[in-house]
């Protein structure tokens, strides 16, 4: 099975409006943004377009504002569950502590900014909440162009909550059972009435939910990193997709290690559709899948799969293994001695394999990812601090615990911009080009896909599990659904595309 994807988007640079810090609602004057070069954006909606007409929908509205979340908090995944319900609460204290993530709409512009920057990446040392360096990089260089971040990125909001009301978080157990994701989802939404709804790790549990969301037309984020290709109406999806991190990866890895892959994947909708991208989008960098392999999620047991491996004298693997049962491939192949470079947009910045396994299990382990733990910025060891003092005991902050944080936050911008938590105008003030500077770098909506830009950083870890940065993107724009024509601002869909359904890789299509 094949499915397909195109190579380069076209850039061009935003500026931002940052939320102040004491007032209740976004200015709409255009600043100098302390970033630069932001990449494109289609069909930015400025502010000045969008906030008469939303003002109007202000509503006389009392009682808490209803976030409905859903995650597994017991059962295979677990392990990423419990960290989203974490960032869910942290994100909800700060709001009903009057406390935002800077940002709001942005308007066209930018320019570029100068900086130091050293010759190195940075080496960030294992196991430690304190992110400690191991390597700094050596010495700064001469200016250059760089992409300056603010550091003090959590302000006032100028009200405690959301328009004066407190935000109350119900989230109950999806206990990794999708028929149970239904009944939460249907409850929630008719029982709860729930302003808006956060919810769903894998890409089964989103598509089990996803027709009682339209059903309703609930306001639904999607925080995960997922195969890509979701055009819905109702849906925004907030996390990294394919042309942020399988083309990234996939490049880099063909061009350092050599074109022969060998992937293995979990065996549901996101495993397969990622490998289809994988192996649409190998050739037309030189590369070759000489074999796929569908491991269902209930597999622990890896003997099988890494005797193939070695039979197949891969270049480099692909794994895209998912939730606690699957995890147990590293530790397994290391003992075999399995020492291929391997590739992930799962492993590492979700399920913190290089913490929980000792080393070298994820050794020349290389992820395009739009967060991890490690990331060396004051920002977000600011964020990592907060996120400790309130949670101690946890053993690690995922990509997507990060992702569900901004995304709440992201939620408390469209309705103060709104004016109002009527679910269809909070819809078109997150359709009206919103920025917000996450803990990792600053995030972009974009209004005709409801995807995000990410600041994508290509992290490794080391045969000891120090993790380094490779290569980052300060913002890669989800492109794709703009290639096949989606535009959410002007016409509804409710749908999920997939590569084979872009005739540009029709005729790389080998079955």
């Amino acid at each position: 099975m094949t499915k397909h994807k195109d190579i380069s988007p076209n850039p061009g640079t935003v500026a931002k409006t940052q939320e102040s810090s004491a007032a209740a609602e976004p200015t709409t004057s255009r600043g100098i943004p302390r970033r630069a070069f932001m990449t494109g954006t289609a069909a930015v909606v400025t502010a000045a377009t969008v906030l008469p007409n939303l003002r109007m929908a202000r509503a006389a509205e009392t009682g808490p504002v209803k976030i409905g979340f859903i995650e597994d908090l017991s059962g295979n995944l677990a392990v990423y569950g419990v960290q989203k319900h974490h960032a869910a609460q942290l994100a909800v204290k700060e709001i009903n502590e009057g406390k935002t993530l800077k940002g709001g709409p942005v308007a066209s512009g930018g320019v570029g900014l100068m900086s130091n920057f050293a010759a190195n990446p940075p080496i960030m040392g294992a196991g430690d909440k304190d992110l400690k360096y191991v390597d700094k990089g050596g010495a700064l260089s001469n200016s250059g162009i760089g992409f300056v971040e603010d550091e003090d990125v959590l302000i006032d909001s100028g009200e405690s909550g959301i328009l004066g009301r407190k935000v109350e978080l119900l989230a109950p157990d999806g206990q990794s059972n999708n028929n149970i994701w239904q009944q939460l989802t249907r409850k929630l939404i008719q029982e709860d009435k729930v302003d808006c709804l956060v919810a769903g790790f894998t890409s089964a549990e989103r598509e089990a939910i996803r027709p009682i969301v339209d059903q309703h037309k609930q306001l639904y984020f999607y925080t995960n990193q997922y195969e890509g290709g979701v055009a819905d109406s109702n849906t925004f999806c907030t996390g990294a997709i394919v042309e942020q991190q399988v083309i990234p990866v996939v490049d880099y890895m063909i061009r350092k290690f050599g074109p022969r892959v060998y992937t293995i994947a979990a065996d549901y909708n996101f495993g397969q559709l990622t490998a289809a991208w994988t192996k649409a989008f190998a050739p037309l960098v030189g590369g070759k899948i000489i074999e796929e392999e569908f491991v269902p999620l209930s597999v622990s047991d890896f003997t099988t799969s890494i005797a193939r491996i070695q039979a197949a004298k891969p270049d480099w693997v692909f794994t895209l293994l998912v939730g606690s049962n699957q995890s147990n491939y590293y530790p397994q192949a290391s003992a075999a001695g399995l020492e291929y470079p391997m590739a992930s947009t799962v492993n590492m910045a979700q399920g913190y394999e290089h913490r929980r396994f000792k080393p070298p299990s994820l050794n020349r382990m290389y992820n395009c990812v739009n967060y991890i733990e490690e990331i060396p910025t004051t920002r977000n060891r600011a964020f990592v601090k907060r996120w400790y003092e309130m949670f101690p005991d946890d053993p690690y902050i995922g990509q997507m615990a990060q992702n569900t944080y901004f995304s709440v936050h992201l939620y408390a911008k469209a309705a103060r911009l709104a004016g109002t938590t009527d679910q269809e105008t909070v819809k078109k003030a997150l359709e009206s080009g919103l920025s917000i500077e996450a803990p990792e770098g600053a995030v972009f909506l974009e209004p005709s896909t409801h995807h995000c830009s990410h600041y994508i950083r290509l992290a490794t870890a080391d045969a000891d599990h120090n993790v380094s940065f490779v290569r980052e993107w300060p913002s890669i724009q989800p492109w794709w659904l703009q290639r096949v024509g989606v535009n959410l601002v002007r016409n509804k869909e409710y749908k999920q595309y997939i590569p084979d359904e872009d005739p540009f890789f029709s005729m790389f299509s080998k079955s």
